[in-house]
C-alpha cells in the first residue's frame, strides 16, 4: 500500500564535497592534486595541456568599430523644443544641453516640424532637413 512514510524520493540529495565530517580524510574530493585543494581547479577553457580550441581555430574577420565615425543625430522636433526664434544652434550649445557628446559628428534629420527661424551649424543634414529649415527662413550651415 502507498503511504507517505514509504515513498521513494524522486531526487537525490546532492553531495557537497570538501566539507569534512563523516566523509573521511579527503571529504569526497579523492586523493591529492590540484582539484583536492581549496580554491583549486583549472579555468573552464583548460584542455589538460592540449592546445586549446580557441588557439587551434583560425582568427578571421575584421571589426570596423574602432575606425567608424561616431555620428550623433538630432531631429527638428528636438530642436523645436528648446530653440527660440533667431537662435544660432552650434555643436557647443548641444554639448551644453547634453544632446551631443564631445568629439562626435552631428547630423540633423527632418523628423518633426520646425516653425522657428534658426541658423544651425552641423556636420551633415538630410535633404528634408535643409528644405524644412530654409522653408521657415532659417539657414543650414555645413561645418568642416
Amino acid at each position: 500500500m502507498l503511504q507517505l512514510n514509504t515513498l521513494v524520493k524522486l531526487t537525490k540529495k546532492r553531495k557537497r564535497v570538501g566539507r569534512g565530517g563523516s566523509r573521511g580524510g579527503t571529504s569526497g574530493k579523492g586523493g591529492k592534486g590540484q582539484n583536492a585543494r581549496s580554491g583549486g581547479g583549472v579555468r573552464p577553457s583548460f584542455e589538460g595541456g592540449q592546445m586549446p580550441i580557441s588557439r587551434r581555430l583560425p582568427k578571421r574577420g575584421f571589426s570596423n568599430s574602432p575606425f567608424a565615425l561616431k555620428v550623433s543625430i538630432i531631429t527638428l522636433r528636438q530642436l523645436e523644443s528648446f530653440v527660440q526664434d533667431g537662435d544660432m544652434v552650434t555643436k557647443d550649445l548641444l554639448i551644453e544641453k547634453k544632446l551631443l557628446k564631445k568629439g562626435w559628428l552631428l547630423k540633423v534629420l527632418a523628423t518633426g516640424i520646425l516653425t522657428k527661424k534658426v541658423t544651425i551649424e552641423a556636420d551633415a543634414f538630410s535633404n528634408g532637413a535643409v528644405e524644412a529649415i530654409t522653408r521657415v527662413g532659417g539657414e543650414a550651415k555645413v561645418i568642416q
